[in-house]
């Protein structure tokens, strides 16, 4: 279960990752810090910003978005600039690119990048 997130935790992995995020999902992160969303007839689970608020809620961000963006740029084909938000457990990503705010599914077969409409909320 998502709990929420304060502002500075998220700008926080803004700034780690040197850009914003999309308005809607820094909403979405400010009321559930993770979570399950669908789109692209598939469901996906939110990548948490890190929280070290408590020992719960450092367990439950432990794969946060900025360790995930870590892990994410060193596989072959993902995007060396693309900042994983959402998997869906199948290997694929729902990312964001450095220089954008086009949200888009990264397909880890072949590297492929397409647009996605998300509703985060």
């Amino acid at each position: 279960m998502p709990f929420p997130v304060a502002e500075p935790q998220i700008a926080e992995a803004e700034q780690a990752l040197g850009r914003k995020f999309p308005v809607e999902l820094r909403a979405r992160l400010l009321r559930d810090n993770g979570g399950e969303i669908v789109a692209a007839d598939d469901d996906w689970l939110i990548h948490p910003v890190w929280d070290p608020s408590d020992r719960k809620t450092m367990g439950r961000t432990a794969g946060h978005i900025v360790r995930e963006t870590e892990v994410a740029r060193s596989w072959a084909l993902f995007p060396p600039e693309g900042i994983p938000l959402a998997a869906n457990g199948n290997g694929d990503q729902i990312i964001l690119l450095a220089d954008g705010d086009q949200v888009l599914i990264w397909d880890h077969d072949t590297g492929e990048c397409l647009p996605v409409s998300v509703d985060w909320s």
